[in-house]
């Protein structure tokens, strides 16, 4: 290479290293990574560990399981005069959604909860936690929920003897249930009892709880604790932990699941909650019965009286008149105005069953419609749009029960309502119309009989009016009670639509904890722990570390890295001339001679950014390995605000350059013999006041020319160029200048001094060191640049080979 040829630029390849595209070197990270590994396996090993207790002392989660049919119905009623009506949409159909949220709606959960004894919940110590008890408790808490109560909190109870017991607050954390405003609870700061023993099976009570404590099974000395929750907070945290959904797209089969610690728990009320389920379904279907039931009765009451009435009045004038039978024409006048006030009655009851109907209609007390067909009424259109409403009307109650009225669902069951409502007023009106005009034509051929009757004698004409008076009103009576019993037989067979396909029932395995997933887990956080602190480390490192990453930022080439000196001797190249580390010197002698080919002299410089890097180190014993060649070389300490060179050949700082500079000494007079041959030494000298001054001088330059002409080699130990000015001007009298930096100890900031010394100084002939590269940081794997490699007993890298690890080694070795 021709030795004025300037240095690389940036975007030149480097000549002295293969070159290699950026990429990710998984030899380095796994280095990096492995010298932790003890801290990575006590890491692992202490995230199973946890893992392991955590399921051994949670508490175990089962899941309860049931299972409910629900039928789809269509209007079993007048299905095809809805379509010919244009209410073909207003057909009944039961929605799985609709019955999913009535499954998981409060009303029914706390409907439920209120015939189920689990507003107290029972508690027996456990290792780390309270383990909750049901069905068989040593003792039954009853309490007053009439009355205010203290819910949420934890109560200790000790059992003392067979008829007392010690309560004292475990856990205060209370609230204040009031039965008035049951949605509302006030927080209680504290909770203190009267007193702290009270007796079996007689009232505890203060201002804030109110409940009576009965002896079962406890023994003296035995400790439970309990807690009073109130019914709406209950029901409000079932809703939330049941889950209903069906068991797949197309089926109309829901599953009804509950995870919860104490399986009885669970079972009980998943079972009571599907049968408050179907018993409210049969209540909505037997309230039209329960409607009709109640209209006749109202009837009857009026009924009855007319009847004995009539009853007794006739009675009465048979025995008085000593008449009994009528004759035989006034038989058959009974007989044909008997018919005639038959069918005029069973109008008439139609009649006001329709204005009862319209009246119900305009008053939207549409909750308590009678079927037309239980009356006697044969409209089928009517018939099918009064049941169609009512079943509207319990749909409508049941989603009200879940949703506000500004949900979807609630919106469209209200329009379905309304016009179903209006189509039914509309044939309300035109039946009461024809109702009307059938009683007309009816009572003008009464009138008509009633001529007839007068021309009969006028004891057989009263005693047919009372056999008329009291066959109306017993016909009536009897028709009355023969729908009554129609109704009562419907009421006793309705069933529900839905039906409880299985009953409640728990695996044995618990679901939670999931003893094979938190192993798993704890594992991978026993790994990610360490391995993300590790990562998080080396992202925030300021300091250089990896050869790779300086070499790329750096604009000059890196032209050569020296091992850790670790026998503690600043001159390994001349005391310890086998060393790894003087095989580094030697490497980066002969690329030396590849710089500057030409020159049979040589002047090097050596700075760095700042002090610590090394770069004394590195001239001492680069000028070493030069001498050993036979060179005559020259090492010149110019740092004269920090000299070490002396203390490290163990001479005498008394005079040096700084004397030459500030005086008429010459510089022969200041030269020191290093006590190895070839090698002499110009010491800084006593520190100057004036340092920078000083190498500014013209008299430097001609000492340094001097001196070049007397030796081969000529050794610049220069200030660090990053803390003082002067080093920049010495660059002009040096040949071949090196920038050095240190493992683990230069910031990567640094680099941007030397980068700035190439592109804005105009420096050249630079080249960065890589100082004190060492294996245990998991970098320098594969860069053997003289020192990877030599002879002896230090031949495998930068260390003895037996102060590494055996998974270096065996790296190494297979490298």
């Amino acid at each position: 290479m021709n030795p004025n040829i300037p240095s690389t630029p940036s975007s030149a390849p480097n000549p002295f290293l293969i070159q290699q595209e950026d990429e990710i070197d998984l030899k380095v990270i796994l280095f990096n990574y492995l010298q932790y590994w003890p801290w990575i396996i006590l890491f692992a090993f202490f995230g199973v560990l946890s893992a392991f207790l955590f399921n051994r002392f949670a508490t175990p989660i089962y899941k309860v399981e049931s299972t409910v049919i629900v039928k789809d119905e269509n209007t079993s009623l007048g299905a095809d005069l809805f379509a010919s009506a244009g209410l073909a949409g207003l057909q009944g159909k039961s929605n799985i959604e609709n019955e999913i949220g009535i499954l998981r709606s409060y009303t029914l959960a706390y409907s439920t909860l209120s015939q189920l004894e689990m507003n107290v919940q029972y508690f027996r110590e456990g290792v780390f936690s309270n383990q909750q008890i049901y069905g068989n408790v040593p003792v039954f808490i009853k309490a007053d929920w009439t009355k205010d109560q203290a819910v949420g909190g934890l109560f200790r109870l000790e059992v003392i003897d067979e008829n007392r017991f010690e309560l004292e607050v475990e856990d205060d954390n209370f609230q204040l249930f009031n039965p008035q405003d049951p949605n509302y609870k006030s927080k209680l700061e504290t909770l203190e009892l009267n007193s702290s023993v009270f007796e079996f099976g007689k009232p505890v009570s203060s201002d804030f709880f109110h409940f009576t404590v009965e002896k079962v099974s406890a023994l003296p000395g035995e400790t439970l604790f309990f807690r009073l929750m109130d019914t709406p907070s209950l029901a409000l945290k079932l809703t939330q932990d049941i889950s209903v959904a069906p068991t797949n797209k197309q089926s109309s089969i829901l599953t009804l699941s509950l995870e919860t610690p104490v399986r009885r728990l669970g079972v009980d009320y998943l079972n009571k909650l599907m049968e408050t389920y179907l018993k409210r379904e049969l209540d909505d279907k037997n309230r039209t019965a329960e409607n009709t039931i109640r209209f006749i009765d109202q009837q009857l009451s009026g009924i009855t009286d007319s009847l004995r009435f009539s009853e007794n009045k006739l009675q009465q004038y048979r025995s008085e008149n000593k008449i009994f039978n009528l004759s035989q024409e006034g038989s058959i006048i009974f007989e044909r105005l008997q018919e005639l006030e038959k069918e005029k009655s069973l109008n008439e009851i139609n009649l006001k069953y329709l204005q009862t109907l319209n009246d119900y209609l305009k008053n939207s007390q549409t909750g308590d419609l009678i079927a037309p067909s239980i009356i006697g009424t044969s409209d089928p259109l009517l018939n099918a749009l009064v049941q169609n409403l009512s079943e509207l009307q319990a749909d409508r109650v049941r989603l009200t029960a879940n949703f506000s009225e500004q949900t979807p669902q609630v919106r469209d069951i209200n329009a379905r309502i309304q016009s179903t409502s209006k189509a039914l007023q509309e044939n309300v009106g035109s039946a009461m119309t024809n109702t009307q005009n059938l009683i007309s034509n009816l009572n003008s051929q009464i009138r008509m009989i009633e001529r007839d009757i007068n021309r009969l004698p006028e004891t057989e004409r009263n005693l047919l009016s009372y056999t008329r008076q009291f066959t109306i009103n017993e016909n009536i009576y009897i028709y009355f009670l023969q729908k009554k019993a129609e109704a009562e037989i419907t009421k006793a067979s309705n069933m529900p639509s839905n039906m409880i396909l299985d009953f409640a029932k728990s695996g044995q395995l618990p679901v939670a904890p999931k003893r094979s997933l938190n192993l798993l887990i704890g594992l991978i956080l026993g790994l990610i722990l360490p391995i993300g602190f590790i990562t998080v480390k080396d992202f925030l490192n300021t300091k250089i570390e990896d050869p790779k990453e300086l070499e790329k930022q750096i604009k000059v080439p890196l032209i050569g890295m020296i091992g850790r000196n670790n026998s503690g001797d600043a001159l390994p190249v001349l005391n310890n001339p086998r060393s790894t580390v003087t095989e580094s010197f030697r490497s980066l002698r002969a690329d030396l001679t590849y710089l500057s080919p030409q020159k049979d002299k040589l002047t090097l410089l050596f700075t760095s950014s700042i002090s610590g890097e090394g770069k004394t180190f590195v001239s001492m014993n680069v000028a070493s390995v030069f001498a050993l060649m036979g060179k005559k070389t020259i090492l010149i300490g110019l740092d004269l605000r920090k000299p070490r060179i002396a203390q490290d050949f163990n001479l005498v700082n008394d005079k040096g350059m700084s004397t030459c500079l500030s005086s008429s000494t010459s510089w022969q007079e200041v030269v020191k013999s290093s006590g190895y041959e070839n090698l002499d030494v110009i010491l800084s000298g006593p520190i100057p006041p004036n340092p920078a001054e000083l190498l500014l001088q013209e008299r430097f330059g001609k000492i340094v020319k001097e001196i070049k002409d007397h030796y081969d080699v000529v050794v610049f130990d220069c200030p660090p160029v990053g803390l003082v000015s002067e080093t920049k001007e010495l660059f002009a009298y040096s040949d071949v200048n090196f920038y050095v930096f240190r493992q683990g100890y230069s910031m990567k900031g640094n680099t941007q001094i030397l980068n700035n010394l190439v592109e804005k100084g105009g420096v050249t002939k630079m080249y960065g060191i890589l100082n004190d590269l060492h294996i245990d940081k998991g970098y320098g794997y594969g860069y053997g640049y003289g020192y990877g490699y030599g002879y002896g007993s230090n031949s495998y890298g930068y260390h003895d080979e037996v102060q590494l690890p055996w998974w270096k080694r065996a790296l190494r070795r297979k490298s």
